[in-house]
């Protein structure tokens, strides 16, 4: 089978890329990602001559290059997405242009050219926060709560609609928060690990106490692989870790593990329309296609941690790159409120 990985220079799209090539020698696998700041195609510098792997640039809100993408292609694993939460609430624009424009540009020319398997990664996110108590499923009402997960929940419903409309074979996932090596450092873990060694503090939002499920990425991209083949069309699965835990607890297992102490830890205001709580109940695509995750909590934890201290030369440049981005946007963000408190 030829697939189109969109994304596949980001995290959990340069983790699926090396899957599918790993576990699957009938495939080849075409990677069209646009290389925005939080992709970087040295995550597959090791495979970048393999035989049955090409990379294209382009984007996806760009009907020719992904048209020529697609040329030959028998299914898509569409992962692109604006992902960072904290950035969808100072440019939601960008985050609708690609998670919503750029979906439905992608369902509609994989219609016309026949490309009729078709599966939307999508996130827990989109069903907005739980209480103390419950857990996220299939039939959990879509009621996103930052730009994000709204912008997210476009693009699935995009896909729904695309099946129910045009008979296309789109599946979708819902996953938790993901983890692992190759990670764009401006996410919670593997910010704080590169903080911690680099002796920094690490910001934890509010009182630290909202929970996420954790999902090793490598498992993740198990269950994209299986939903692909085998999920039925139209429906949704719920894709998760079985590892509940606060932020605050994620923060002090890192810091033992790195030999600091919690004098690290730097409380900061809570950002706007934080969900409390997500878990997932993953019961779904374990019964009916048979997917469970195989790395437990502690596990993929210390995998990760072993990964980013032995691969400095990977994390290094995007580090200090995310840091100048950090303080750039900062800076616009600062400008715009002095602007609006002139006027």
């Amino acid at each position: 089978m030829k697939i189109l990985v969109t994304g596949g220079c980001g995290f959990i799209g340069s983790n699926l890329v090396r899957h599918l090539l790993e576990t699957r020698p009938e495939d080849t696998v075409v990677n069209l990602d646009v290389l925005t700041y939080a992709a970087c195609r040295e995550s597959l510098a090791d495979i970048e001559t393999h035989p049955r792997y090409r990379f294209i640039q382009g984007d996806i809100t760009d009907r020719e290059a992904v048209s020529a993408a697609m040329q030959g292609v028998d299914a898509v694993m569409h992962l692109a997405a604006e992902s960072h939460v904290d950035r969808s609430i100072t440019d939601p624009e960008a985050f609708v242009r690609t998670n919503v424009l750029g979906t439905q540009t992608m369902l509609d020319v994989a219609r016309r050219q026949g490309v009729t398997r078709f599966l939307y990664c999508s996130t827990d996110e989109v069903m907005g926060s739980l209480g103390p108590t419950g857990l996220f499923s299939e039939e959990t009402p879509i009621q996103p709560n930052s730009p994000y997960s709204a912008s997210k929940a476009g693009g699935e419903l995009m896909a729904r609609a695309f099946h129910h409309t045009y008979g296309m074979e789109t599946v979708i996932t819902r996953c938790s928060n993901n983890y692992g090596p190759y990670q764009f450092p401006e996410k919670l873990i593997p910010l704080f690990i590169l903080n911690l060694l680099q002796g920094g503090t690490v910001p934890v939002y509010g009182d630290g106490q909202n929970v996420r499920d954790w999902l090793y990425v490598v498992d993740h991209c198990r269950a994209l692989d299986t939903v692909l083949r085998k999920g039925t069309p139209g429906e949704v699965y719920c894709v998760g870790g079985n590892a509940e835990r606060t932020n605050l607890f994620i923060t002090h297992w890192l810091i033992e593990r790195l030999g600091r102490d919690a004098s690290a830890i730097r409380h900061v205001q809570d950002r706007p329309g934080h969900d409390r709580r997500y878990a997932i109940d993953a019961s779904r695509i374990s019964r009916e296609l048979g997917w469970e995750p195989s790395v437990g909590f502690e596990e993929g934890m210390e995998a990760t941690v072993a990964w980013y201290l032995a691969n400095e030369t990977w994390w290094r440049p995007l580090h200090e790159r995310g840091l100048d981005t950090a303080r750039a946007e900062a800076n616009r963000t600062e400008t715009a409120r002095v602007a609006e408190g002139q006027r």
